[in-house]
Parts: structure tokens; C-alpha cells; sequence
């Protein structure tokens, strides 16, 4: 049949206005008359998508920005909020027409939302459109996409899933002004970013092992450190400040510690609230540092707050669940599921032993989470993969040492949950004494490290101090409660001898807290406490004094005096620590309830500049005098004390030192 010429000229024509698949199939788009989506895309159940045309060089130019040598799929999507000349409005970028088309029907805007779904079921039933790099976890079996469970055959569909990536959300001008004002993108000059970067592979890594080494080492390296994720920089030189020498954060213009440390964390929390970050990974690693934050009394609770927004993050990402549970998840690299488990058990580390110093009921019910147990190997990967120039420079010898420390320190916690769940829970039940003899008989068989075992560097023998005093921690949250509450099944006759013996073992805690403390002080270690020293120092505070209710006076001034001397071990630690002053000050008060006279002892060099954080050798320690005026006070005291027991107990209550602040409202 000839073609007419009406019929011509329709092919001839190319409508102004076609979704990506007609264009790319070259034929002809009924958008512009039927809107999204187009006649086609319906027929053929494609997804309708309008791009906005660009010409070749602004193609190319795109294709060539996108593309990182260095840069790994999980940064690939990170906000590039550090790059002068990619920082723009999203909706400035693009063309009035294309916002038009974009906008044109509701249609379009359901699909776009319905497309992420779909993104989803595909990856799910293992058929993904594309390349995926967003972690994402569907959830348990009562969630909505057990729905695809159905159609699987029989066969569990994994629940961790790698989904594509949501386009880049770009800052607007204003927004990138605001984060220029407030300093985010200044960074600290080079000797300063050196020694940060130093500083918190070896103080703060050991502990919390929630980043990977090797990549900020890389970017560092190659001069390119201001191309590495802001937030997370930020975090990390907040976390890193405590330990920086004196002569470092003086160039940098700061007075002290805690003023660089005000300012690093002003940064990284305007970067956490303004930089428009959206890769879950990284808020989840920033959060978990930005939990360090103490300052101000009203803000005692910010390492809870912003711990808990780690956790959320965690779960949202199921993290707590083993990504392998089903069958091999191959989805999901080994290098991830290494990392996944630091960024797990660091949250139920903190977790555990926060729940025990703010006194605050657990985030994480461990009945939940079926991740596997975290290895020392899993805090090596990253470490291993470093150039041996750059471990050399930046990562301290003793780091596979320390990482078993830190699988002790996981151990630990989980005991402390258990802990705390049979003594302070509000509807406990009351435990058995095969209950409580089987905790204890798990407590007395944790491998503890060596602390005199020979050829230990002084970095190493502060950690290994470090885990003993989280031990004796754990034993004190153990036995104290027992020494006034009685299990079942415990005769009238043994009551009484039951109560002394626990008594005794929380007290042997106590004092051998003190015993690591003083040698840790009297070795010039203390320099390398971290922000999780001083809450481990309350324990033992709060027992000494609980146990002040003896009515020999000679025994009062041995619990006094142990009190005093962990009082100076606060006071060294809160040149540094915030939190440190926060406890003295509230023990100084409680002990004032008891001994109405009591002055601490204080150190002589109280007066002098701040030490040196990475200085093993404290203002002072040629001096060693002190002031002791007390003793005499406290002998008499012994006679005329004048305490109420509802205060010890509201001090003793839920193992939470800020629990006497009620106590103090009530009175």
C-alpha cells in the first residue's frame, strides 16, 4: 500500500518531548499527549522516566565527574559537599522544561515511588535491574516484604539486600554558605590532620574499631583528605582531639583540649543536621563517635542520644541479624560483613556499659540479633590492607593485641546485660541461687589478659588495664545487690553468711579497681584514658561509699580514703573529660551527706596548664604531696556522721550515679 502523504509527514515528525525508552528505541512518544507514562511504557510495562537533554560535552563532562579511581561503591554515593564546583541546587541544574515534564502528572510521581519497590522484590528474588550498592534490610517475617517470601518456591529469600542508589542530593547554594560560615570546610592544617589522624588509630580505634584504616590513611596520603567523607572526618578528628599534644591545638589556636573539642564537634553535628548526608553507614560511624560528646550539665545525656540514633541505624540496616543466616548471601562481600560486625558489636558494647552509668533500660534485647561472634580478625582487615610505609607512620605495633582486648571487651558486655537483667530489671523475676551461681561461675571464667606479662609496651599495658577495670566493673554490678537482697531457696540460717560473702567479693572488686587505677597513675599512664575511663571509676566510687555505713570509724576512714583517692583520678581526668567533672561533683555532695566536714584531696599542680593527653607523664608526678588534711577531719567524722540510709540507697539504686539527683529533688 503507497503511503499517503498525511502518513509521511507523521513519521517525519519527532515529538519534542520522550521518555528515555522511546528515545533510546527511537520511536515515537506519546507523552506529550497522554502525559506519564507514555502509550508505549504501558504496552510494554516499562518504567516511564523523562531525562532533561544535554549536549555532548556536558554528557561527557558528567561521565568523567562520576568517576573516582579511589573512591569505593559506599562512597560513590556520598554527598560531595567538599568539591567547589559540584555543590549545587538540584533544581537549579536543571532545565524549566524538564522540571515541567517531571512534574506533569501525578502518574510520574507514583511510579517514581513505586519504582523503589520494585527495586526492591528484584533484588530480593535475585533479579536486579541494575548494580546495587545501598544496603538494605527487609525485615522479619511479619514485615510487608515477607510478602515475596510466597512466591519463592519454598526457598527463604535472603534479607539483607544491596538496592541501587537514589540520585545525589545536591546542597543548595544557601545551605553550602551556612556550612562555609560555620567551618566545615576548613580543615585543620596538615601537622595538625597528621596527628589526629595518629592519634585516633591508636586511642580511639582500639575501642572503638567502627571505621576503615586503610581508606582515610589513602586519602590522606595522596593529599586528598578533604575529598574524604566530611562527616565522618569531622567525627573522627572530634573523637581524635582528647589525645592531641599541647603544642598541636595551641597552633591551632585553641586553649585547651575541650575547646578544640567544642569546635570539632560543633562541625561534624552541623555537618550531621546540614550536609544532606544519606549513605546510612556513615550516620551510623558518626553517630557512634558524636557519642563521646559531654558538656554542660543539661547535656550529660548526649552520649544516650546520640548512642541510640547508632542503634536505630543499626537495626534499620539489620545489622543485628546474620546476613548468612539462610544460606550464603552473596550479595554481600566479606569485607562488609567484617565491618557490619564491628559496627554491631561496637553499638552493643556501648550499649551495655552506657545502660549501666546513665541507669537507663538496654536498646538492644540480645534475643534479637543473631549476628556472628566478632573475631580480633575482623578489626585486621582494613589494618593489613594499609601500605607498610603509612602503618609504619600511623598504626601502633601492638594493634593485634589489642583487637583480642577488644573481642574481651565484647565478652564482657554481654555478661554485664545479664547482669543487669537479674539485679536491676523493674519486673525481674527474683533470681534462684542456681541462677546466680551459674552467672558467677561464668564471670569467674573469663580470659582476662595478662597484666604482667612480659614485653608489654606502655600503650599495651594501659589497655590491658583498661579491660581489667571493665571486669571489676562487671563483678561490683554482680555481687553488690546481693549484699542486702537474698535469692530463693537460700535457708534463714545461711541468710546472713550469704549477705557477708557478697559483700566482701563486691567490696575485693572495689579495692582492686582502686589497685589498677593507682598503678596506672603511679606508671604515668593515665594520659591515655579515654572518654570511657571515667564512668568505670563509678562502681567502685559508689561501693566504697555504700559500704561507709559501717559503724567503725576506722573502717570509714579506709573507705574515705579510697574515695579520696579515685576523687584525684577524676580531677586529673577532668582537664580532659567533662563528664569527669560532672561525677566528682556529684560525688563530693554525696560524700558530704555522710561527712559533713569532707574537703577532697586535690593535686598540687591543680592550678598548672592542661596536660599533654599523649604524654604519659602528668603535671607534676616529680611532686607526689598531697593535701591530707582530711584524714584527721574523717577519724572524727567516723563518730559524727550524719547520713540518712534512703540516700545511700537512692545512690545505690538501678547502679546509676544519677540517680541521686532525684534523691535530691525529693529531700
Amino acid at each position: 500500500m503507497t503511503p499517503t502523504p498525511a502518513t509521511k509527514q507523521v513519521r517525519r515528525h519527532r515529538s519534542a518531548v520522550a521518555c528515555d525508552v522511546c528515545r533510546q528505541r527511537k520511536v515515537r512518544c506519546s507523552l506529550s499527549v497522554t502525559g506519564a507514562p507514555c502509550s508505549g511504557c504501558v504496552q510494554d510495562g516499562m518504567n516511564c522516566l523523562v531525562s532533561s537533554r544535554k549536549t555532548r560535552g556536558a554528557r561527557k563532562s558528567r561521565k568523567q565527574t562520576t568517576r573516582s579511581p579511589h573512591v569505593l561503591p559506599s562512597e560513590a554515593h556520598m554527598p560531595t559537599v567538599h568539591d567547589n564546583g559540584g555543590i549545587m541546587s538540584r533544581a537549579a541544574s536543571q532545565q524549566p522544561s524538564t522540571l515541567l515534564e517531571n512534574r506533569s502528572s501525578r502518574g510520574h510521581d507514583d511510579l517514581d515511588e513505586e519504582r523503589n519497590g520494585l527495586e526492591i522484590a528484584a533484588a530480593a528474588l535475585g533479579q536486579p535491574g541494575s548494580d546495587g550498592g545501598v544496603p538494605f534490610y527487609t525485615g522479619e517475617q511479619t514485615g510487608f516484604t515477607s510478602t515475596l517470601d510466597v512466591c519463592s518456591s519454598g526457598t527463604t529469600l535472603p534479607r539483607h539486600l544491596l538496592i541501587p542508589s537514589r540520585a545525589r542530593q545536591y546542597l543548595a547554594e544557601e545551605d553550602r554558605e551556612y556550612l562555609r560560615i560555620k567551618g566545615v570546610f576548613t580543615l585543620p592544617g596538615n601537622d595538625a590532620c597528621s596527628e589526629l589522624l595518629r592519634c585516633y588509630i591508636s586511642h580511639v580505634h582500639p575501642v572503638m574499631p567502627i571505621i576503615e584504616i586503610n581508606q582515610i590513611l589513602d586519602y590522606y596520603h595522596a593529599g586528598r583528605l578533604q575529598e574524604y567523607n566530611t562527616l565522618l572526618l569531622w567525627s573522627v578528628f572530634f573523637a581524635a582531639v582528647n589525645f592531641l599534644p599541647q603544642a598541636i591545638y595551641e597552633k591551632e589556636g585553641y586553649k585547651s583540649p575541650k575547646e578544640m573539642k567544642s569546635a570539632m564537634y560543633s562541625r561534624a553535628k552541623c555537618m550531621y543536621n546540614n550536609g544532606g548526608e544519606r549513605e546510612k553507614i556513615i550516620l551510623l560511624q558518626s553517630s557512634l563517635l558524636l557519642g563521646f560528646w559531654h558538656s554542660e550539665l543539661d547535656e550529660h545525656t548526649q552520649p544516650w542520644y546520640w548512642t541510640g540514633i547508632a542503634i536505630t541505624l543499626c537495626q534499620v540496616l539489620g545489622l543485628h541479624r546474620n546476613p548468612d543466616v539462610s544460606r550464603y548471601n552473596s550479595s554481600v562481600t566479606d569485607r562488609q560483613r567484617m565491618l557490619w560486625r564491628r559496627l554491631w558489636w561496637s553499638c552493643f558494647f556501648r550499649d551495655r556499659w552506657l545502660g549501666l552509668t546513665f541507669g537507663r533500660p538496654f536498646r538492644i534485647n540480645i534475643q534479637d540479633c543473631d549476628t556472628p561472634w566478632p573475631l580480633a580478625s575482623d578489626l585486621l582487615y582494613d589494618i593489613e590492607a594499609t601500605p607498610d610505609f603509612l602503618y609504619a607512620a600511623f598504626v601502633p605495633k601492638e594493634m593485634p593485641r589489642l583487637a583480642r582486648y577488644w573481642v574481651t571487651l565484647v565478652e564482657l558486655s554481654k555478661l554485664l546485660g545479664e547482669c543487669i537483667l537479674m539485679n536491676y530489671q523493674i519486673q525481674r523475676p527474683k533470681p534462684s541461687i542456681g541462677d546466680v551461681q551459674a552467672l558467677e561461675q561464668r564471670l569467674l571464667q573469663c580470659e582476662l589478659p595478662d597484666q604482667y606479662e612480659k614485653g608489654l609496651t606502655r600503650l599495651a599495658t594501659f589497655y590491658c588495664c583498661h579491660v581489667h577495670l571493665h571486669y571489676q566493673a562487671l563483678l561490683i554490678t554482680f555481687y553488690r545487690p546481693f549484699s542486702a537482697e537474698i535469692p530463693q531457696i537460700v535457708s534463714s540460717d545461711d541468710q546472713e553468711d550469704w549477705c557477708l560473702r557478697m559483700r566482701r567479693k563486691a567490696d575485693a572488686a572495689a579495692s582492686q579497681a582502686n589497685a589498677i587505677l593507682e598503678a596506672l597513675a603511679q606508671n604515668k599512664l593515665l594520659g591515655f584514658a579515654g572518654p570511657m575511663t571515667p564512668p568505670l571509676l563509678v562502681p567502685a566510687m559508689q561501693t566504697h561509699l555504700y559500704f561507709c555505713r559501717s559503724a567503725d570509724p576506722l573502717s570509714r576512714t579506709f573507705r574515705l580514703n579510697k574515695i579520696d583517692t579515685l576523687m584525684l583520678v577524676m580531677e586529673e581526668l577532668q582537664k580532659t573529660y567533662t563528664a569527669a567533672s560532672v561525677y566528682r561533683g556529684i560525688f563530693m555532695k554525696a560524700i558530704q551527706q555522710i561527712f559533713p566536714n569532707y574537703r577532697p584531696s586535690t593535686l598540687l599542680s591543680s592550678h598548672a596548664a592542661s596536660p599533654d593527653r599523649t604524654s604519659t607523664d602528668l603535671p607534676g608526678s616529680g611532686n607526689t604531696e598531697h593535701v591530707t588534711d582530711h584524714v584527721d577531719q574523717a577519724t572524727d567524722q567516723g563518730i559524727e556522721t550524719s547520713f540518712s540510709d534512703d540516700f545511700v540507697d537512692a545512690l545505690m539504686d538501678q547502679a546509676s550515679l544519677f540517680n541521686l539527683w532525684e534523691y535530691w529533688n525529693v529531700v
